[in-house]
Order: C-alpha cells, then structure tokens, then sequence
C-alpha cells in the first residue's frame, strides 16, 4: 500500500470484493432518495464516438459498426417478414477505460496486489479478472456531491497539471456549504473536460487531484471518486508517483472511480448535493465498464 495512514483492507471481510461501495447501506440510500427538490434529471455522460472525445491512442477508439439496415432484409424475409419490414442492428468495438467510464477495483494493483490483498496475478488474458471485478460492483445509488474546485478558484478551468490540494477541496466545500457524509459519492470539477470537447485542445497535462486529496477522500470515507478528466488524478502524476492517487483510492482503499464525467451542467445550476445513480455493465471478469451516471437535483 501507498499510504499507511488508512486502509479498507479486511474491513468488510477478508473475502470482500465491493470496498467501500459497502457504505451504501439501505439507510444511505432512502436518505438520499429525500435530497432531490427540482426533480431536474441529468446525465453526466460524454458520447462514445470515434473522434472529439478524449481518448488515449493506446487505448484504441471506439467503433461503432452497422450490422444491419434496410439493406438486409433477406434475413427478414426469410423469417416471414413483409417487404418493407425490417431491423436496423449494430456493433460496439471499444476499450472499457474510455468516455465515461468505471474503473473496477481490479485496475490497478500496487506491490503485486489489488484490493483486500488479492494478488494482481489473478487477472488473466483469458478469464479477465477472477476478484473485484466490474460484475461485482451492481447498483449505486447514494448522495452525490460535487466539489467545483474550478469555481472556487474563480476559473473556467485548472491550469494544466494543476495538482488539487486537500485545502483546496476543503475550501470548494465551505464556499458551496456542503459537507462531506460517510459513503459519499464525489464528483470533482477541474473545467478540464468543457474546455477540451469545446476546443479539442492538448490531452496533456491534465489538472486532478494529487496524493493529499486523495488521501483526504480516503479519510472522509466516500464511496467513490468520479471526475471531468480521464485519471482523476493530475497528469504529470503527483511527486511522479505513477498511479499514486489509483493507488491510494482505488488498491488501498477500494473506492470506484469514474472517469471523464460531464459536470458542466451540474456546475451550471450549481447543484452541489444530489442523487446520484451509476449502473455498470455486468463484463464478466472486465476492469472497467463504460456507464452514464444520472445524477437528479
């Protein structure tokens, strides 16, 4: 582990895959179920297309490929089908960690191990990953809060490789009155991702949280992490600890992340505290999974 000052390993249970996701009892989730008051619905995802949207090269973009249309109507014909009556089909090709997406606990590991000390070997070209992953994790429903870092600094967005501090979350906290609660589910703005779908500029550096934050998260006992850019943490990494703040949230302390998530029109209505609703795909083995997260205000 990273970080020695706090760990969730064996809290929940040596054989626990869910970390810290545990903290969204049912009372958890009935309370947050009272916290909307405009009945505003919004979705926090970016689309999944091949160009305009961040995306790593080594990754691989997204393909979307049309298997059937009204040009293949033989299969309907042949199934009794009227001329004129058809279905239109596709295919999705792409990564798991790419647009809006869910880092399941199995994605990074940390002195050959993962989560609750479950050994990094255990995910395999074959099988994918045979513990903590992004299967496991099912519903999410808790109380969101969004941590405008960017308007607490008076800014459009973070300067690139802006490493957030914890004052600095602190401080976004006490300008928008909210208060962080156990089981929390955090969604940090830098104003990176506006600025990069509006202008297609550098994908390098990223402003994000750096070591400290994310250590303060840890303390706080969130449930998950979500940001607008594509690490959570600052791109060049903090101290050039690589991984340092996957490390911390993720291994040390099995908090999900959720990356490239659209705040824009969250920060707009300054909606600070919400329910929020995340469902990933059930990828047997998979490290990640692509969601839209509906966050209602």
């Amino acid at each position: 582990m990273l970080s020695t000052r706090k760990s969730n390993w064996g809290r929940w249970g040596e054989s626990d895959e869910l970390g810290a996701l545990n903290l969204l009892t049912p009372e958890r989730v009935l309370a947050a179920l009272r916290l909307p008051t405009s009945g505003k619905a919004y979705s926090l995802a970016i689309p999944i297309q091949r160009s305009g949207v961040p995306n790593l090269d080594y990754r691989g973009i997204p393909q979307r490929l049309t298997m059937i249309n009204h040009e293949d109507e033989a299969m309907a014909r042949a199934n009794g089908g009227a001329p004129g009556v058809g279905a239109n089909e596709d295919q999705l090709i792409m990564p798991s960690h790419t647009s809006t997406h869910m880092d399941a606990l199995c994605h990074v590991y940390a002195d050959d191990k993962i989560y609750n000390g479950y050994p990094a070997d255990q995910v395999t070209p074959y099988s994918g990953a045979a513990k903590c992953s992004i299967d496991k994790v099912g519903a999410i429903v808790g109380r969101g809060v969004l941590i405008d870092v960017a308007r607490s600094k008076g800014v459009d967005l973070l300067d690139p490789g802006y490493v957030v501090t914890a004052a600095d979350l602190r401080q976004a906290l006490d300008d928008q009155g909210v208060e962080l609660r156990t089981g929390d589910l955090v969604l940090i703005r830098t104003g990176w991702l506006e600025d990069y779908m509006a202008n297609q500029g550098e994908m390098m550096p990223q402003p994000g949280i750096g070591l400290e934050a994310a250590t303060f998260l840890a303390e706080q006992d969130v449930a998950l992490v979500g940001s607008d850019n594509t690490a959570i943490e600052t791109i060049p990494f903090d101290r050039n600890v690589y991984l340092g703040g996957h490390i911390i949230l993720l291994v040390d302390n099995g908090i999900h992340l959720v990356e490239n998530m659209n705040l824009a029109e969250l920060a707009a209505d300054r909606c600070y505290e919400f329910l929020l609703s995340i469902g990933a795909l059930k990828v047997t083995g998979g490290t990640a999974s692509p969601v839209t997260p509906v966050a209602i205000g």
